[in-house]
């Protein structure tokens, strides 16, 4: 029988977010119900609230998630209640023009759940990404939970649904980052602190972290950056040419997406080398360059599109590394709050205190609500 539970709603543009009971039908076919553990209070959600994605009102907010399925429809088949999952927004189809060339981290069609949870008055909600989890229960597409070691502990392990993967990826995936290399990350909010990590993962030499707060610069150091550039002080493309003996890093992340910001990457970057963008430009942003430029720097203009990845393919390999201690997902988790205190937490994102606040939904460990796993790794977890 259908489910009503509560939930958090952004019922207007700008108006502050509501608690609201929400009813979640039960999973039908390719989809299933998921019991939310945590979830995490991303900028993507405040987008949402403000209407920078779209104007589909009400929308049910929360999308980095962990949890544990608890119902699937009658034709799901590597899916059962009792597992642990994360949460994603790329659900890929296996039939468009992406997929069939072999590169469904691109996938121009993935799937959400086809039934629409609603406010008790038979409202329909838009849920956040297709996801919608700050609430006890949720309703997503079966191929939007990416099985992983229930030994994880949820608050660390949901960021991987969005922005820490996105940071990651876009080091790792997007911008090929190897052994050696010389890497610069411009914002080193949450996802540009996880691009300092996913570089330092790769193994590159020279991490080069740029922001205008001592306090991300800080938090970026003890992620794996080498050098670190207050903007406020040093101009951005003059110091991280500087650092890399005049020539500019191999790969240069814009975690903010601004035109200024992605034109120091640019000019930043050494000659060839890659420029990839992750930060999340507005609709009125504008771009301008010579076409000389373009032409004479040669090397690579990239986006990374939620860290270009598989879920399926990186999501349980992540979480190994984690539980292995290499990986210290821990360390952006700065709080964690009840659902009551979303609200909050936007208005303390937008002051650059925290990387993460993490809503607890149910404090009950994986392990204790019977998750099971398709991973069997080894390791334990280190702060």
């Amino acid at each position: 029988m259908p489910q009503q539970v509560q939930g958090i709603i952004a019922r207007s543009k700008g108006a502050p977010v509501e608690k609201v009971t929400v009813n979640v039908p039960d999973a039908g076919p390719g989809e299933a119900v998921v019991r939310v553990l945590t979830c995490g209070v991303c900028h993507t959600d405040l987008h949402y609230r403000e209407g920078g994605i779209g104007d589909d009102y009400p929308y049910l907010l929360g999308h980095e998630a962990a949890g544990i399925v608890e119902q699937v429809g009658d034709d799901v088949r590597d899916l059962e209640p009792g597992d642990y999952v994360i949460l994603n927004w790329r659900a890929v189809c296996g039939t468009c023009r992406a997929c069939k060339r072999g590169r469904p981290w691109y996938c121009f069609n993935t799937f959400n759940a086809t039934q629409k949870m609603t406010l008790e008055d038979g409202t329909e909600l838009s849920a956040a990404l297709g996801i919608g989890a700050f609430m006890d229960k949720t309703l997503v597409a079966a191929g939007q939970c990416t099985k992983v070691d229930p030994r994880a502990r949820p608050a660390a392990a949901g960021l991987l649904g969005c922005g820490v993967m996105a940071g990651l990826g876009a080091a790792i995936n997007t911008g090929n980052v190897t052994r050696g290399d010389s890497v610069a990350v411009i914002g080193c909010g949450g996802v540009g602190a996880a691009a300092i990590a996913g570089a330092r993962l790769a193994g590159a030499g020279t991490i080069i972290a740029v922001d205008v707060d001592e306090r991300k610069l800080a938090v970026a150091r003890a992620l794996g950056a080498t050098e670190a550039v207050n903007a406020r002080d040093a101009d951005p493309v003059e110091a991280m040419q500087a650092l890399t003996g005049g020539f500019g890093p191999d790969v240069v992340i814009d975690a903010v997406g601004r035109p200024e910001t992605w034109k120091q990457a640019f000019y930043g970057r050494d000659l060839a080398g890659t420029v990839v963008l992750v930060g999340v430009p507005t609709p009125e942003m504008t771009l301008e360059l010579p076409l000389l430029d373009v032409f004479g720097r040669g090397g690579s203009l990239k986006s990374s599109w939620y860290g270009d990845c598989l879920p399926d393919r990186d999501f349980p390999m992540l979480i190994d590394l984690y539980l292995q201690g290499r990986l210290p997902l821990d360390t952006f988790v700065t709080e964690e709050i009840g659902i009551d205190d979303v609200e909050e937490a936007f208005a303390r994102m937008k002051s650059g205190d925290i990387l993460r606040s993490v809503v607890i939904i149910d404090p009950t460990s994986p392990t204790e609500l019977g998750g099971t796993s398709n991973s069997a790794a080894p390791g334990e977890v280190t702060a």
